[in-house]
């Protein structure tokens, strides 16, 4: 496959707790969408994740360590709200995080927080 398969089980697990969670093939990788929207996706297409946040987050979370604009092919940004993030950005409670921030953007967590 053409993601990381121990990778997405640690997403899985992660979001097990959620409602109405499920994995949809596209982007090259697994997406994991909750309450019917993408919220996140394993790949290996230039990140580790991608995450789909909210545009009020959008350009703090872009410059935090290990993420930057995700694209679409080479030098096509897929715009506002979708970062790609590396490896070293969800090692260990990075995840956690980044998982909270696509979370946010559905309404299932608090605005920064």
């Amino acid at each position: 496959m053409a993601y990381d398969e121990q990778f997405a089980a640690r997403v899985r697990g992660a979001l097990a707790g959620e409602s109405e969670v499920r994995e949809v093939k596209m982007f090259g990788g697994l997406a994991f969408m909750v309450d019917g929207a993408m919220a996140v996706c394993v790949s290996t297409g230039g990140g580790a994740l991608l995450v789909r946040v909210s545009p009020a987050r959008d350009a703090e979370l872009v410059r935090a360590a290990g993420a930057r604009r995700a694209e679409m092919g080479a030098g096509r940004s897929m715009g506002e709200g979708w970062i790609a993030v590396d490896d070293a950005a969800v090692a260990g409670d990075g995840l956690r995080s980044w998982l909270d921030a696509a979370l946010e953007r559905e309404g299932r967590r608090g605005e920064g927080g």
